[in-house]
């Protein structure tokens, strides 16, 4: 959602990585750049006044570094400011192990911002933790709302708990919580009701319930696209109900992302989680510093890295390599890997994790990318599992068969097997070169500081 404040900071840091020396002048021009991409952005103005404020006066009162260009420096102290403007660092949830009694969480907001869906992805991201979330559905108001939780529970596998007919939420919370207590339950995650705006018998609602079940969290779920709405929706919230933290839905939207660099600025009060995607895997952490780097187009690879760790069965990663190393690879290998890139989501959110990935981006078209994928994978699918382990033994009866199979053409799926047979054969030479610096090594083990060589 970033993606035009990116590119008009980069632009900008283009100019003043080339600057010989820093002067009040050149500072200032590059500044006013930054500015209006900020306020381009949605970004609140006086949080954008204040941010530009601090980055000029230690562009102008610190001393260059030797080894640093002055223009970098300016992209450091920039870079530096974005991140405490985003919070510095992560802070997680307040909610400590080994009480008697069931912790509790609010999760508050407008009507649309997304609050039943993010109280099933943080139930998810909880017991994904071994702990006992329990989902409240406490939306007295919305018809469809204890339905969607309802429906988000089963698809987790988590308990969830509704009282349809009842109208006061207080009652709702004491019943949930004794429900709690006898199922063995650490958390307990409220879906309160929202409203189109802020009035008083909603405040007055949620303070109850608020008083009633004293929260160890209050969430505000933030809609990524308020922009500049999202100030006072935040400050509202906050004065009324003393929130501990937001969550930012729709961060993969092409929203302008306002709100995002002005929540923590406005209200002193730290962004805790991101809703990235639809789906309730789609569901991370917020690290201010990573997400500085993602604005700046410096990448996010340790996200990337994490995302890999999550998806990826370390087992059968480890079992594939072994058959890589003896030109053993097959197209039953090759779908595995297929399906695990796909868990780590759409192919446009990974390359923008990657350094400069927003300008590898221009003119890429990953649609097509995606397509392909999906072919592929429909093609080896409709094979069998012999022809999976053995493409020699299909002939043209059979490529017919696997190409009307998967709504493809006979002529994508040559150009499939011949691009496996390439990568196999490239495996298989990579597997014999490895197999041959293991003899060397071993015959060269004897040889005085061979070992250190070898990393041994």
């Amino acid at each position: 959602m970033f993606d035009a404040l990116s590119e008009k900071l980069q632009k900008t840091f283009k100019n003043l990585r080339g600057l010989g020396k820093i002067s009040e002048t050149n500072v200032s021009e590059s500044l006013r750049e930054v500015r209006m991409a900020l306020l381009d952005a949605d970004v609140n103005f006086k949080v954008t006044k204040q941010f530009i404020s601090r980055v000029k006066e230690k562009a102008l009162g610190e001393e260059v570094v030797a080894s640093i260009q002055p223009g970098q420096q300016i992209v450091k102290i920039i870079n530096d400011e974005l991140t405490n403007l985003l919070g510095s660092e992560r802070i997680d949830l307040d909610l400590p192990r080994g009480f008697a009694q069931p912790l509790c969480m609010m999760m508050c907001g407008l009507h649309g911002a997304g609050k039943t869906t993010s109280s099933g992805k943080l139930a998810r991201l909880l017991a994904a933790e071994d702990r006992k979330p329990l989902l409240v559905g406490a939306d007295i108001y919305r018809p469809a709302a204890m339905d969607q939780l309802e429906t988000l529970a089963k698809q987790l596998g988590l308990p969830c708990f509704l009282m349809r007919e009842e109208k006061d939420v207080t009652k709702i919370a004491d019943a949930a919580m004794e429900k709690a207590k006898e199922d063995g339950i650490d958390v307990v995650i409220f879906d309160t009701a929202g409203r189109l705006q802020i009035d008083e018998p909603l405040v007055q609602e949620l303070v109850h319930l608020r008083d009633k079940i004293q929260p160890r969290e209050i969430l505000l779920v933030l809609d990524a696209a308020t922009g500049q709405e999202a100030v006072s929706v935040a400050t509202h919230f906050d004065e009324a109900l003393g929130i501990t933290g937001a969550i930012l839905t729709k961060l993969d939207g092409d929203a302008r992302g306002g709100a995002a660099l002005s929540f923590r600025e406005v209200t002193g009060k730290p962004i805790k989680f991101a809703g990235v995607g639809e789906k309730l895997e789609d569901f991370e952490p917020f690290h201010p510093e990573r997400m500085a780097s993602r604005i700046l187009g410096m990448g996010d690879v340790v996200s990337l890295v994490e995302k890999a760790a999550e998806a990826v069965d370390e087992e059968s990663a480890r079992k594939l390599e072994e058959r890589m190393k003896k030109g053993q690879f097959t197209l039953e290998d090759f779908l595995e890997q297929l399906r695990q890139l796909k868990k780590l989501g759409p192919l446009e959110g990974i390359v923008e994790m990657l350094p400069g990935g927003g300008n590898a981006l221009k003119g890429a078209n990953l649609a097509k990318s995606e397509k392909e994928f999906r072919q592929m994978e429909a093609m080896i699918c409709s094979m069998t599992f012999e022809e999976r382990n053995n493409p020699s033994i299909l002939n043209a009866r059979r490529r017919r068969r696997i190409a009307n199979g998967s709504g493809t053409t006979v002529a994508a799926l040559n150009s499939l097997l011949k691009r496996f047979t390439q990568m196999q054969q490239m495996m298989k030479k990579m597997g014999k070169f490895q197999k041959m610096m293991t003899k060397m090594g071993g015959g060269m083990g004897a040889m005085p500081g061979m070992d250190k060589l070898l990393g041994r």
